[in-house]
């Protein structure tokens, strides 16, 4: 296999999405569809989530919509816009021992970016999920896409990822999966 297709051997990332910073992101709907995906996704395939949440005395905390469909609401609050600079992240990911994330949320220009660039310092295999991620002006999401990726970080869609965990067709799991896509 090569070594930047997916297994299951990776970890779920949500990145602040937060109550006051979603609404004013682009393409919201959008984003809120492939990340529920993505939630759903690793339930089925058992994936490991780390929910972030970036100072919520300000922001708020994540939107209802996506603490309704975690299997568990736990989330890591900081206020490093790197979440590798949380203790608390670092550690949950060094217990894993899991050394490929997938990365969603907002917004790519500061907190995602900055958390991939340090992921990638750490070793590790960051594969930046694109349209599960957004900002609040499109050129900031741009260049940050293209930053990430300039730096080694490894660029899939939502479907892309799914379909690489999966691996093939003739699981239940797979069948499981097809619910979402459609």
């Amino acid at each position: 296999m090569h070594p930047h297709l997916l297994t299951k051997e990776c970890i779920l990332v949500l990145i602040d999405i937060q109550e006051k910073l979603f609404p004013y992101v682009k393409d919201k709907d959008q984003l809120l569809g492939q990340i529920t995906k993505l939630i759903r996704f690793a339930t089925i395939m058992k994936i490991p989530l780390i929910l972030t949440e970036h100072y919520p005395q300000g922001l708020g905390p994540t939107i209802h919509e996506i603490k309704t469909i975690l299997p568990e609401y736990s989330p890591i609050k900081k206020v490093t816009f790197s979440a590798f600079r949380s203790k608390k992240f670092l550690q949950k990911i060094q217990d894993t021992k899991i050394k490929t994330l997938l990365i969603c949320g907002i917004e790519s220009h500061i907190c995602i970016e900055q958390t991939v660039l340090d992921g990638l310092s750490f070793g590790l295999n960051i594969h930046i999920i694109s349209d599960a991620i957004s900002s609040r002006k499109k050129q900031d999401l741009q260049i940050g896409i293209q930053k990430m990726q300039q730096c080694g970080g490894i660029i899939s869609t939502t479907e892309m990822a799914m379909y690489e965990i999966l691996q093939r067709a003739d699981t239940p799991e797979f069948k499981e999966v097809l619910k979402i896509v459609k």
